[in-house]
């Protein structure tokens, strides 16, 4: 199946950026693997990480996934701001939205309740949280090339969790709300100012929601 033109020249843009054959990216948030595929295609050597603590979502992955399995690495936990367990709150949805996993957080949900009403959000589950940081430095990597980040408002939590790591980081994809769709979701300027090393390249706006690409100016 084709995949949209809009999000193909996303990761297209992304991919010409990073100027590398084998960049290090890492995939947070990366559900059913969609993002990770596209960025295989267009970059079949880079050093891909992937992170799902959602069980339903990580066994889509694995299934959709499963011819590049070799060329990437799954790691069923949540990033955040500790090390440990922490409530996630699994999203689903009725009808046609049955089992939708796309919306599941760290953070518990606040006007996504009413300005995305037909997704619902179960009881939360326990998973495994580690710090960026921390798990950064066990895998032994010490410059990332990309993070492309989708966590449903837990952007402060990752952020806190891995600033060593970010100062290293090129290029950050993350999703914003002004709207605090999750309990202490921060807004665009303030995921701005967790970030004062990292210039606004691109804005993909959808009103008071939206996606950025920001650029490390200190690398």
């Amino acid at each position: 199946m084709q995949e949209p033109i809009s999000s193909l020249k996303v990761h297209q843009h992304i991919v010409s950026l990073l100027q590398k054959p084998d960049p290090v990216i890492l995939d947070i948030g990366c559900n059913d693997g969609t993002d990770a595929r596209r960025f295989l295609r267009l970059c079949p050597k880079a050093q891909l990480y992937c992170f799902e603590p959602d069980p339903r979502a990580a066994a889509r992955f694995k299934k959709n996934m499963n011819p590049y399995l070799d060329k990437m690495k799954l790691f069923e936990i949540a990033l955040s701001n500790r090390n440990g367990t922490i409530d996630f709150h699994p999203s689903n949805g009725e009808g046609s939205a049955k089992e939708w996993d796309q919306s599941g957080s760290i953070r518990r949900p606040k006007n996504h309740l009413v300005e995305h009403a037909w997704v619902r959000f179960d009881r939360p589950i326990p998973v495994e949280t580690r710090r960026l940081d921390d798990w950064c430095s066990e895998a032994n990597l010490n410059k990332i090339d990309f993070i492309w980040m989708d966590v449903q408002g837990a952007e402060s939590d990752v952020i806190a969790g891995g600033r060593q790591t970010l100062s290293n980081t090129r290029f950050i994809y993350t999703e914003y709300s002004d709207h605090e769709l999750y309990e202490g979701q921060l807004s665009l300027q303030a995921i701005l100012d967790l970030l004062p090393s990292f210039e606004l390249v691109t804005r993909y706006p959808r009103g008071v929601e939206g996606d950025v690409l920001l650029r490390n100016t200190s690398l």
